[in-house]
């Protein structure tokens, strides 16, 4: 049966309307894709073409809806509170409910993927996330106002994880890194589906035309092409189930996939970044001030991780941004310490400052986004979907119990809670350097296949 006739219809967006009939782009004009004298340039080679730069940006602008949603319920606390009469338990239970919501959208996020593909999951969820958005601004009541923040969770949640998703499967190796890092949706309709995800589905195609938007009409995706054919062929004998991903085969993806995620929750980044303004005004410094630096050096940051990302590596850049988050979460935990016993009292509050300045700066080159990249690297595409889900409902319900215990932690030994960051970011290390694998510069084959043998 023909791949047209089985899925019932076309995919192809106004991207990709223009035939490719010919799979191997030779150069030297005997038709051949691999010529014995001939040069050809080479997928390790590619170039960013515009259709490959346009559907990156689109893709990422998904981080602003996450980065807004996470960062809201710091500087809005004392307003809402105060506006809705909400005690510190109800509003510990607001900032917590989106990460319930990311529970119930890490359930259904591979799924989603796998039905609606990668770009359909990221429209969807930008009408789930302007819904919340909606909810919370027309509240007149702790109800709505939850609901909206529910919403919120679960489109981030799709977010989170289709959008590096789709970014590994579209770009070439050399650039993957790069690009996945500069991780709403304004022109989704007009960017091309993932190769990978049209060739699991049999629109063959479809999925060489969306190569060639995506490395450019005169390139030679001749070998890029055939690594997906086969290595869909060879996928299609297995099954897609949640039991299957429990074989020793999958030991090892798991573990590291599950394994980051716990520990950049448990590190704090969901405690600091919904309750960042609190920390700075419990310590005596501006909530306001710290806030706005703390976003603003996420800026340069994230550039040098992108940049950095296809240079140095992923587990290089890991064990450096756990190393930072370890250190500024000592800082932040010596201060209050201080501050207990009464000493060095007018310097504390500028000590939390650089602390969670390093913690923010540090997150950001690493910890912010590469264990999602590498999530998105290490599991065969027939696997993702179970795999992804059950490794985003881990990261959602370890968000969950540190942000809402976060306030009665803080409240019971503000200094012991961040120690006990500090020694998570800690054990990060040692994790990284003994199972985390080198995914720079390796295909999406490659790298799943030397994790599942």
């Amino acid at each position: 049966m023909g791949a047209e006739s089985r899925d019932g219809g076309d995919t192809t967006s106004p991207f990709l309307a223009a035939e490719h009939s010919n799979l191997f782009v030779a150069e030297d004009g005997d038709g051949g894709g691999r010529s014995n004298g001939g040069v050809h340039a080479s997928v390790d080679d590619s170039r960013a073409t515009a259709v490959l730069m346009l559907s990156t940006f689109v893709a990422v602008c998904g981080s602003y809806t996450y980065g807004a949603a996470v960062g809201y319920s710091s500087p809005a606390e004392s307003g809402i509170m105060a506006d809705l009469d909400l005690s510190l338990a109800e509003y510990s239970f607001f900032g917590s409910i989106m990460t319930i919501g990311t529970v119930i959208g890490a359930v259904s996020c591979g799924r989603l993927a796998d039905l609606l593909g990668r770009r359909g999951t990221m429209v969807f969820a930008d009408i789930v996330c302007i819904m919340g958005w909606l909810a919370m601004a027309f509240s007149k009541g702790a109800w709505l106002l939850d609901l909206g923040r529910l919403l919120l969770g679960f489109g981030i949640c799709l977010f989170i994880y289709v959008v590096p998703l789709y970014i590994a499967e579209i770009t070439p190796k050399n650039l993957r890194g790069l690009f996945t890092a500069l991780h709403q949706l304004a022109g989704v309709y007009f960017i091309p589906e993932s190769p990978r995800w049209l060739a699991k589905i049999g629109k063959e195609k479809d999925y060489e035309t969306a190569l060639h938007r995506l490395r450019g009409d005169n390139a030679d995706i001749s070998e890029e092409a055939v690594d997906i054919k086969d290595y869909m062929e060879t996928a299609r004998i297995s099954e897609n189930n949640f039991l299957q991903l429990f074989r020793r085969k999958y030991a090892h993806p798991l573990t590291v996939g599950i394994g980051l995620m716990v520990l950049q929750q448990f590190g704090g980044t969901t405690a600091i970044t919904f309750y960042a303004s609190s920390i700075f005004e419990l310590a005596g410094f501006s909530g306001t001030v710290g806030t706005i630096a703390m976003a603003i050096i996420q800026i340069p940051v994230s550039a040098l991780s992108a940049v950095l990302m296809d240079k140095c590596g992923r587990r290089p850049l890991l064990m450096v941004s756990a190393g930072g988050t370890c250190l500024g979460c000592f800082l932040v935990g010596l201060s209050f310490l201080l501050q207990d016993h009464n000493k060095w009292e007018e310097a504390t509050p500028i000590l939390v400052f650089v602390g969670l300045l390093i913690f923010s700066g540090s997150y950001g080159l690493g910890m912010a986004g590469i264990p999602w990249i590498i999530m998105s690297e290490i599991f065969p595409i027939y696997m993702k979907a179970v795999a992804g889900s059950l490794v985003a409902l881990v990261s959602s319900i370890s968000s969950w119990l540190v942000s809402y215990s976060f306030n009665f932690l803080v409240e019971w030994n503000s200094a012991g809670t961040f120690f006990m960051f500090s020694t998570v970011c800690f054990l990060t290390v040692p994790f990284v350097a003994k199972l985390v694998p080198e995914t720079k510069g390796r295909s999406l084959e490659e790298i799943q296949a030397s994790m599942t043998m």
